[in-house]
């Protein structure tokens, strides 16, 4: 079992920043596991942000790509989102993911195991 539990969201102006965490516990980053966020905007499906294999490769959807970047810290268990110039249409609730060693795709939401519950992120234009 591995819990997921993400923070850091709120409210912040257009053109601002947010760094998002997903505080991980239980077997976490191991060989072949895969870290993911999605984000979901009311009335629309969850969509793929960001990824990160377990040998540090990174993958972002283009809307945020130069914008967003994923990180880890091993000590603490912890994957962030650091989220800079942030836009109006980057409002939703952001979730992060976590994928046991298997194939399959990293931004394809049947490809994870795990969820948070999820933080929510408003930009105000």
């Amino acid at each position: 079992q591995v819990q997921l539990v993400e923070s850091g969201g709120g409210l912040v102006q257009a053109g601002g920043s947010l760094r998002l965490s997903c505080a991980a516990s239980g077997r976490t980053f191991t060989t072949y596991t895969m870290v993911g966020w999605f984000r979901q905007a009311p009335g629309k499906e969850r969509d793929f942000v960001a990824a990160l294999v377990w040998n540090d490769v990174t993958y972002y959807a283009e809307s945020v790509k130069g914008r967003f970047t994923i990180s880890r810290d091993n000590a603490k268990n912890t994957v962030y989102l650091q989220m800079n110039s942030l836009k109006p249409e980057d409002t939703a609730v952001y979730y992060c993911a976590y994928a046991l060693p298997k194939s399959g795709t990293y931004y394809d939401t049947n490809h994870y195991d795990y969820w948070g519950q999820g933080t929510q992120v408003t930009v105000s234009s």
